[in-house]
């Protein structure tokens, strides 16, 4: 029987785990959204849900670790989430374990200093070491460790591969701390539940105590499709309208399974829907041939800021209507009359296609087209940040769509379908690296540069776009937390950049832990976030590293100098 003390102390503790697992950003938006009203249970081999990793198998042995893995985008890092969430609000393993820890290895392997396990599991929630201490002392087999994405470790082993620790007080570089804990050196009476991507799966199980379970997440099942739908689009009739569509094309449906798809730039999402929806194409026309009249129509829509198209524009391009899956009908009041008009499911989708259309032409067209899109971009100048001129200004969304086609990886799939080699692609690289280069030094036109750079995925045009830049100044930019990721692949490729700005540019401890690892490259830095409690261990984290010389509180803001 536990002191009033100790239940108190595990009470404050579920609260705030329920503070920062509850609300979820939606991905490429920085809505807040709570993680329960999006959360759908994604199917696992072998039918096992998530109430069910833990309990004994068919000869009665209960799994010390859980081996959780799927590929990217499958839901893994949001199951783990919504565990913890569960746990904390009395829903899942409340008689399985008194206490739930989670272990983010992006996050650790960022941390240099020597630390004892306890101080580890602290650094990663609200609890104090001596509270950890005297948890892992009186009910070490009442704790669950929750370490998600685990394949990483495979390629940042420890740096003592040796080095044995068998107390939770024993300090040593949380790499080799990790090492005892995964292998049942270190609290082997504990339970661990870890992700890691299907193509590590192997490595990483020969890394881990046992006994073990091995699952997978396949994705959804349909009716977990029409479950998140239904989540998602909180008005009955929209949901029935978006959704049936969805069911009648089976391909669609199948890309819907997968929560996030296996993809990294914006335009990968992109060529995958497109590449998906092109298996059912109408045959009586060529691919290529309808990809280019798409091209065509969206391109001159762009120029026109227009956005819907009338039946015989339409018809102008041998496009037919009624086959086209990549228009849609609709009516519009024109003289008092109802029209029928047609128009792009959404208008990043003309974008998308008119940057489709210059790399799907020949080679002096593609060439012409492509210099005329950037010189325009120079003139014109290009629009940082939501505004009311961005839905005047397609531009910089064709350029970074361009930029994103020039990436093999992102585009194969794309062009092998079509038997397309793009034209020029070196010299088409070259030009979009001068202008890139030239927009940059812009104030205010920074993020635009970066953002396209990380379409490219090419660290050789990044560093040489980038090559004379000694320190970055984004001050006064709004960072969403898509454009933290586009910032840490930048200056990761360019670890010549020491100084960083990052003044007023709305960073939370959420957006601060996506860059984490490049922030402790940096020699000085500036930076404001909000709320500053919540991101004290990163902050504490990061003077630790000894980079930064210098830390300084002011408000709600912290400079490093």
């Amino acid at each position: 029987c536990f002191s009033v003390g100790w239940s108190d102390m595990i009470l404050k503790f579920k609260a705030s785990v329920i503070d920062k697992c509850k609300f979820v950003i939606e991905f490429n938006s920085d809505e807040c959204v709570e993680l329960a009203g999006r959360y759908t249970e994604p199917v696992i081999i072998q039918n096992i849900r998530i109430n069910q990793l833990f309990s004994p198998d068919c000869d009665g042995n209960t799994p010390k670790t859980v081996l959780l893995s799927g590929d990217s985008g499958r839901g893994k890092s949001f199951t783990l989430q919504k565990i913890m969430l569960d746990w904390a609000s009395g829903e899942l393993y409340s008689e399985n374990f008194d206490v739930v820890f989670l272990l983010k290895f992006d996050e650790v392997k960022c941390l240099s200093h020597q630390m004892s396990l306890n101080e580890l599991l602290s650094w990663s929630c609200s609890l104090t070491s001596d509270q950890i201490s005297q948890i892992l002392e009186l009910t070490p087999e009442k704790v669950l460790i929750l370490i998600d994405g685990i394949d990483e470790y495979v390629s940042h082993p420890p740096s003592h591969s040796m080095l044995v620790l068998t107390n939770p007080s024993d300090r040593a570089r949380p790499m080799d701390i990790l090492r005892s804990v995964l292998k049942g050196i270190l609290l082997p009476e504990s339970f661990m539940l870890v992700t890691t991507r299907s193509l590590a799966a192997d490595a990483v199980m020969n890394l881990l105590k046992g006994p073990q379970r091995f699952t997978e997440i396949v994705g959804f099942s349909e009716r977990g499709v029409q479950e998140y739908f239904q989540k998602f689009f909180q008005d009955e009739q929209l949901f029935r309208k978006t959704y049936e569509r969805v069911k009648i094309n089976e391909s669609l449906l199948t890309a819907c399974s997968v929560p996030l798809l296996k993809l990294k730039t914006t335009t990968s999402i992109y060529v995958h829907f497109v590449s998906t929806l092109l298996e059912h194409h109408d045959q009586s026309q060529s691919v290529l041939t309808m990809l280019r009249s798409l091209g065509q129509r969206a391109e001159e829509g762009v120029k026109k800021q227009q956005v819907f198209f009338d039946e015989k524009s339409v018809a102008k391009i041998d496009l037919n209507p009624a086959t086209n899956v990549f228009l849609y009908k609709g009516s519009l009041k024109i003289k008092d009359k109802q029209e029928p008009v047609f128009r792009f499911m959404h208008l990043s989708f003309q974008e998308f296609f008119t940057a489709l259309y210059y790399v799907l032409l020949d080679k002096e067209e593609s060439w012409g087209k492509v210099t005329e899109l950037l010189n325009s971009m120079k003139l014109k100048g290009i629009i940082n940040r939501p505004s009311p001129e961005r839905r005047s200004n397609p531009i910089p969304s064709v350029v970074m769509f361009l930029c994103g086609l020039l990436n093999e990886k992102a585009s194969s799939s794309l062009f092998e379908m079509i038997k397309w080699t793009v034209p020029q692609i070196i010299n088409l690289k070259t030009n979009l690296q001068e202008s890139l280069l030239t927009v940059r030094r812009q104030h205010g036109c920074e993020l635009f540069a970066l953002r396209c750079l990380y379409e490219l995925q090419d660290e050789k045009v990044v560093r040489r776009a980038l090559g004379d830049w000694v320190s970055m100044n984004l001050y006064n930019i709004s960072l969403r937390s898509t454009d933290c990721w586009v910032l840490l692949y930048c200056l990761q490729c360019c670890p010549h950049i020491r100084d960083l700005n990052l003044m007023d540019c709305d960073l939370t401890a959420e957006k601060l832990k996506i860059l984490q690892p490049a922030l402790c490259m940096c020699e000085t830095m500036s930076l404001s976030v909000e709320h500053l409690l919540e991101a004290g261990d990163l902050i504490r984290s990061l003077g630790e590293s000894k980079i930064l010389r210098q830390l300084k509180y002011v408000k709600q803001t912290v400079s490093y100098i």
